[in-house]
């Protein structure tokens, strides 16, 4: 008997029962970090000779991102989603571990953070975004994985063999939304990782993180078509707040790839003449 759809019934936390209280989503969430700051090392010590100079602008970097993506997410979701909600149970926006992280309120925290410390260190705004979006889609496939483990963000029903049944919500099977954007994250990654060291460390200035917004958020617009809306004012809404959120991200990344490519062209020219 061949097995039509899984039944995804795992509970969200790693040891249930116990006084221990962790949860697969903190640890995935964790784990997004601890990665990307293994996959920055090589990458800044490959930008800075000395090894001890790359660990402490990468520490300060990591400090940054940490607070920033925290803060812009957890604040991304509360007025994008639940701002009502929120503001009548204020306790409630510290409770992070039970989920209600925005993608996009961490994308614009992410950005106000990289600004902050570009302008403390002198390093270019393009120099680091083009470093840092790298990690960031990585850590993106990680959270997704992590919503799967709540059993959250899941999809509209299907009759696919690999639909999940997310016992916890229904019995119905759904399309499994969080791998599928876990997967797109992971081949974004492995795109943008690709083209940094193709580059021997020196790609056009905007050029990736100006790619990284057209993918991510590409797939992540797309994806929304298959998503159960989070939230009840989307059920009216042709396109969903998350695509609507997406569409400017993807203006911005084409005009940026635009950007980088006329900049690589002139600078080019410019040494043909002075040759």
């Amino acid at each position: 008997m061949v097995l039509q759809f899984i039944e995804w019934s795992v509970n969200p936390e790693i040891f249930p029962g116990s006084w221990l209280t962790v949860r697969w989503y903190g640890l995935l969430f964790a784990a997004a970090f601890f990665f990307g700051y293994l996959v920055l090392t090589r990458v800044f010590k490959n930008e800075f000779k000395d090894p001890q100079v790359a660990i402490k602008m990468l520490d300060k970097l990591a400090m940054y991102m940490f607070v920033a993506t925290i803060i812009g997410a957890r604040l991304g979701h509360i007025l994008f989603y639940e701002a009502d909600y929120y503001f009548s149970n204020p306790l409630e926006i510290l409770k992070i571990w039970n989920g209600g992280l925005a993608s996009h309120g961490a994308a614009l925290g992410i950005l106000v953070g990289l600004w902050l410390f570009s302008k403390n260190t002198g390093k270019t705004y393009f120099w680091t975004l083009d470093r840092v979006v790298i990690v960031v889609a990585l850590g993106g496939m990680l959270i997704r994985l992590g919503n799967l483990m709540n059993s959250e963000i899941f999809g509209r029903p299907t009759d696919l063999p690999w639909g999940f049944i997310f016992t916890s919500y229904d019995d119905v099977p759904r399309h499994p939304t969080q791998i599928y954007e876990a997967l797109s994250y992971l081949f974004i990654f492995l795109l943008l990782h690709r083209i940094y060291w193709k580059n021997k460390g020196k790609p056009k200035p905007g050029f990736i993180f100006g790619l990284f917004l057209i993918l991510l958020f590409s797939a992540r617009f797309l994806i929304e078509f298959l998503k159960v809306p989070q939230v009840a004012f989307e059920n009216t809404m042709t396109l969903n707040m998350g695509q609507w959120l997406s569409l400017p991200f993807i203006l911005i990344g084409f005009v940026i790839v635009f950007y980088a490519e006329k900049s690589r062209q002139a600078t080019g020219k410019s040494r043909g003449v002075n040759r």
